[in-house]
Formats: structure tokens, sequence, C-alpha cells
């Protein structure tokens, strides 16, 4: 088995992210890897079609961005009082879908593996929400660990 030295971890905040970065802390400690944390500003999560697109970059887009920065420093934290090594990277989402731009970042930080969390939808939960999570599983150029919710 291949040796892990570089996990990227996809992260938004919730729950089910925070499982997955403890299994990554685990994994991280167990093969003395780094930990990258990836938060992608989904636009399309917040866009409701009432702001005016000044609006939305001059008062909603900076505020998405400092609560995405306050959640990576917070797991930060929690990864390295652990003792381990941990940066992270926020992205606005610009052009391309979530799963792309994180299996464009694993292969920038050329990483080992993907950790990540699943909600674990099914059927119509699943058809109406889609799953990002089957998404960079299937677009990811490293294997990936889904840690379900």
């Amino acid at each position: 088995m291949a040796s892990i030295h570089q996990l990227l971890v996809p992260v938004d905040g919730s729950p089910t992210s925070t499982k997955a970065l403890d299994a990554a802390i685990e994994l991280a400690r167990l093969n003395g890897a780094h930990v990258r944390l990836f938060h992608v500003i989904d636009e399309l999560d917040h866009v409701n079609g009432f702001e005016t697109p000044k609006a939305y970059r001059e008062d909603l887009l900076p505020l998405m961005r400092a609560g995405g920065e306050r959640m990576l420093a917070q797991m930060r934290r929690r990864v390295t009082d652990q003792g381990l090594m941990c940066d992270s990277v926020l992205v606005e989402s610009g052009t391309g879908r979530v799963c792309e731009q994180v299996a464009e970042e694993a292969r920038l930080a050329h990483a080992d593996m993907i950790v990540l969390g699943s909600h674990g939808r099914r059927g119509l939960a699943r058809m109406l929400m889609g799953s990002d999570a089957e998404q960079i599983v299937r677009h990811a150029p490293v294997p990936v660990l889904v840690v379900k919710g």
C-alpha cells in the first residue's frame, strides 16, 4: 500500500464535514501526513434571484468569504491542536462545478487521498439535492475516503 503524505479534505462547516475531518486527522496522525482543508464558496447555494449583481458582489460575496475564512480557521485549529500540519484554501466557485474544483485542487496539492463527508442521501432526496460526494468520487484523480454523516 502506498504511503499517505498529503490529505485533501473538502469542508463546508457541516457536522458531516467535521466528521470527515476527524477521520482525516486520524489518518494524518497514523501516517504523519499533512492536511489541506479546501472550501469552495458555491455561489449557486446562495443565489436566489432577488439580489442585484451589484448587491451580490458587494454585500453577499464578502459575507460568504468571511464566513468561509472563519470556518477554515476553526477547522485548522482542530487539526493543529493535534500536533499535525495543516493549511487551507478558499476559492470562489466562479466557473466549473465544485467536484471539478476539488479534483483540480487534489492535483495541485499532490494529494494522496481525498477525505470527505457525505449525507448519504438516497432516493428522491438524492435526485432533488444531488450528491457532491458522488460527483467528487467520479472526478477524483486519487482515492477517496467517504465518511457517512
